[in-house]
């Protein structure tokens, strides 16, 4: 099993949780605040580790067995996210999607740092 940190359409509620193939929530949380928090093509969230001016992003956090991460939720992430590990506000790692570096496409990135929160970036931009 492998905690993974979740911020966006697989979340539950949101249309892409049955991915999780049943993982259990663990906590409803947040990143430590060393990240800089972007929409990537008004599609998906991504997170960007900073060593200064970073903030606290919302999420969830899962047990997920690593066959489900591997077979179902990595595929379906898009190109302009890669897998790694980031810090949470208790001071635990936990695997979370993070934007591709050196970036490899061409859609546009929007810093949502300041709302902190996919559900609330997506609720005001609608």
């Amino acid at each position: 099993m492998a905690l993974m940190f979740l911020n966006g359409g697989a979340m539950r509620g949101e249309p892409l949780h049955h991915l999780l193939d049943g993982a259990p929530l663990v906590a409803s949380t947040a990143t430590a605040p060393k990240y800089r928090f972007y929409s990537v093509g008004g599609q998906c969230p991504a997170l960007v580790p900073v060593a200064h001016g970073g903030a606290a992003v919302a999420g969830e956090v899962y047990d997920l067995t690593l066959d489900a991460l591997r077979d179902r939720v990595l595929p379906a992430e898009p190109p302009e996210l890669e897998l790694g590990v980031i810090e949470l506000a208790d001071g635990s790692s936990a695997f979370a999607m993070l934007l591709r570096r050196p970036q490899t496409s061409h859609v546009q990135l929007r810093d949502i740092t300041e709302i902190g929160d996919w559900r609330a970036y997506r609720a005001a931009a609608s």
